[in-house]
């Protein structure tokens, strides 16, 4: 990530005393390698310790998001949309 990245979000929220949401979003001069979007983000599940579930697009891979050992593509639309779609699977994951 370049020097020129915006920070638009940073946080971490407690969903239970072992479970959290890591949020980290910028904002990026140029699409990164693999993306259509200025956005550079890394959106995290972690339970006891283990990320069970992660949104993010590395430099190269695009769009994707890992669950447990499984990595699949995800199709951004806009920051609304991935925010809603991660805390979904993360509410589903809760179960």
């Amino acid at each position: 990530m370049t020097n020129d990245a915006k920070p638009l979000l940073k946080r971490r929220q407690f969903r239970t005393e072992d479970a959290f949401v890591e949020l980290s979003v910028f904002e990026v001069p140029a699409p990164l390698s693999g993306s259509t979007h200025r956005y550079k983000y890394r959106l995290a599940y972690v339970v006891s310790g283990i990320c069970i579930m992660r949104y993010d697009n590395e430099a190269g891979k695009g769009d994707h998001k890992h669950v447990g050992a499984k990595e699949v593509p995800y199709s951004f639309h806009d920051l609304a949309t991935l925010l809603r779609d991660f805390f979904a699977d993360v509410e589903r994951m809760e179960g």
